[in-house]
């Protein structure tokens, strides 16, 4: 399947769609704190230099696997709500696909969602460098 503007997995979609009608980056911030508390949680116990995100300037752990279904499972935790609103937004991007899709999903939703603009440039950064492992791990996961 080819991602793209208006055409995203239906979990991303409503995230867009909630976050087109706040012009207040306060507002979005609140949004994304809102977030933090729906993202599947990686245990701290799991904290670790393979599990973490560099380039992040928050303490951010991703492990992506398959679930029993075969398709991508994301899971993470940050020491910032707002990085762990972002990884949340993350797995309603890609969580249950096939890891081939993931490999190649556009990161250009975060356009739609209006953040980046929203976000220092080193949080920005941050959540790009985590979406490139994701898609990174997605890869090494689609080849088997």
């Amino acid at each position: 399947m080819s991602y793209g503007e208006g055409n995203w997995p239906e979990p991303l979609q409503s995230v867009i769609e909630e976050f087109a009608d706040v012009f207040d980056d306060m507002e979005r911030y609140e949004m994304l704190y809102e977030f933090a508390s729906e993202c599947d949680l990686l245990s701290e116990e799991f904290w670790c230099e393979e599990t973490r995100v560099h380039g992040c300037q928050s303490e951010a752990h991703i492990v992506c696997s398959l679930n029993d279904a075969g398709t991508f499972r994301m899971v993470g935790s940050a020491d910032a709500q707002i990085v762990q609103g972002l990884m949340a937004i993350a797995q309603k991007a890609v969580n249950g696909l096939p890891p081939a899709e993931v490999a190649d999903f556009p990161v250009t939703f975060t356009r739609e969602l209006g953040l980046m603009n929203s976000l220092s440039p080193n949080r920005a950064n941050g959540f790009l460098n985590m979406f490139t492992r994701v898609r990174q791990e997605a890869r090494k996961l689609a080849e088997g």
